[in-house]
């Protein structure tokens, strides 16, 4: 198969596993995700990409995806800041499960993508024009920063296709949570997040299988008409991992405790529609292997050779989280 020409920076920096490297959505509505990703967010898309049926059907059987389900694979992406998530869209030429049934921040799975951005007003700005929705006007909001100094960040949490929360964040003269193109400020995306049932579980699959660190870790409350849309005051947990060493494509992990979460009955995994796979670099794929089994974690693929457009060649394995997600870890050669 052949491979991308976009020159993507190695993901690890002295950890078992990178951050995340790329983010699987699957959808039947090609045009909308060029709209949205494209043209109103600026990113790129490539596709679709070349493969023989014989790849095809190793793809399908790695993935766990059924023979009959077909689909055709785009490579989205931020060219001026290649380092950032790169979508890997699976275009389906045949309808299959959504995992989300609105924008409701009750729903468990798949939440949301992260669009960092050093000039939130003119991002808002953008999206205005293009009419895409937010789920509640730009709020000003505080933070401490790790030096213990006050600093302000203006959000915005706008509806993506297939009902994923886009959420444009800019931290005040502060730097941001992942590059942003130089000339337009835009990012993104720059971090994912994940509303889990057991977060419990998630994030010690995260941590104790793939080594990432929690870097923090606390009960909010929804503030008041906030972007979230759940009532005032319910406490949520808010956590958030990084790779060890990395400063850009963390993992949100966002647990409501009132008892309101929703199953929609649709698992958070390819080839549903929606965000159904994160997929990350490791430095040993048969230790991430051996801590998976230690710790219970269903393999869905063994460790097998692979190449790939956006990974490149190597070996890979899929692993499935306890809330049911997608996890594609890959050695490259």
């Amino acid at each position: 198969m052949e491979t991308t020409t976009l020159e993507i920076p190695n993901s690890i920096n002295g950890g078992l596993t990178g951050y995340i490297h790329c983010a699987t959505l699957c959808t039947t509505d090609l045009e909308t995700y060029r709209h949205f990703y494209g043209e109103v967010m600026k990113m790129q898309i490539d596709g679709p990409v070349n493969q023989t049926e014989s790849e095809k059907a190793s793809q399908k059987t790695f993935w766990n995806i059924p023979e009959n389900v077909d689909y055709e694979v785009y490579h989205c992406y931020r060219a001026t800041v290649p380092s950032l998530i790169q979508l890997r869209i699976l275009h389906m030429t045949q309808s299959t499960p959504h995992i989300h049934n609105s924008y409701n921040s009750y729903e468990k799975g798949s939440f949301s993508l992260g669009f960092p951005t050093s000039d939130a007003k003119g991002m808002d700005k953008r999206l205005q024009s293009y009419n895409v929705g937010a789920m509640a006007p730009m709020q000003l909001g505080d933070i401490v920063r790790p030096d213990g100094k006050s600093g302000q960040y203006l959000e915005t949490i706008y509806q993506g296709p297939d009902y994923l929360h886009c959420v444009g964040i800019e931290r005040v003269n502060y730097p941001q949570l992942a590059p942003c193109d130089p000339e337009d400020g835009f990012g993104g995306p720059g971090y994912s997040a994940f509303v889990a049932g057991d977060s419990d579980a998630e994030i010690a699959f995260y941590t104790e299988v793939l080594g990432q660190n929690i870097v923090f870790d606390s009960i909010w409350e929804a503030a008041d008409d906030g972007a979230l849309g759940v009532p005032d005051g319910t406490p949520f947990r808010f956590a958030g991992l990084y790779a060890e060493g990395a400063k850009q494509n963390h993992i949100l992990f966002l647990d409501f405790k009132d008892g309101n979460m929703i199953d929609t009955g649709v698992q958070s995994c390819i080839p549903n529609q929606g965000l159904g796979m994160w997929s990350f670099l490791t430095s040993n794929i048969e230790e991430v292997v051996d801590r998976a089994n230690a710790n219970g974690i269903e393999i869905k693929s063994d460790i097998q050779p692979i190449t790939d457009y956006i990974m490149g060649a190597g070996k890979a394995c899929l692993l499935e989280t306890p809330n049911g997600f997608y996890v594609e870890i890959f050695e490259l050669n």
